[in-house]
């Protein structure tokens, strides 16, 4: 079985990180970090670059976790894409960062979070993140 997290690098991805490794590590299993880009990688904040990339695989190897990071270039939808990875590698719980969104903020823009909670075939550990 597989933890699955959902990260980005900030304070809430951060925040999921390390929520993850705690539970890869209660249940002893695998652990995958997986970061997705919208279509215009250049401008999407939620990509992590190599070098953040090549950070987290030295802090999970560091920790001496069975660790994979995985990066999915240029989709439109990141509920759709964790969600996949989730039922590809049969993840037994998704961890995802929270942020508060007012109403209007979740009609208008939709919620990623939300659609994991509500579509996903496995649990979800949602936690709250600093936003720096």
């Amino acid at each position: 079985m597989t933890v699955l997290v959902g990260y980005v690098p900030n304070g809430y991805g951060e925040a999921a990180l390390t929520a993850a490794v705690g539970e890869a590590r209660r249940r002893r299993e695998h652990l995958l970090v997986v970061n997705m880009s919208r279509d215009d990688v250049l401008a999407d904040a939620r990509r992590a670059d190599e070098e953040q990339l090549a950070r987290l695989r030295r802090d999970l190897d560091e920790l001496g976790l069975d660790a994979e990071v995985r990066r999915i270039e240029q989709g439109n939808d990141p509920a759709e894409a964790i969600l996949g990875v989730a039922a590809e590698v049969d993840a037994s719980v998704i961890v995802i960062g929270l942020r508060h969104r007012t109403p209007v903020g979740k009609l208008i823009m939709g919620s990623v979070a939300q659609r994991i909670l509500l579509d996903a075939q496995c649990p979800v550990l949602a936690v709250k993140g600093d936003a720096a």
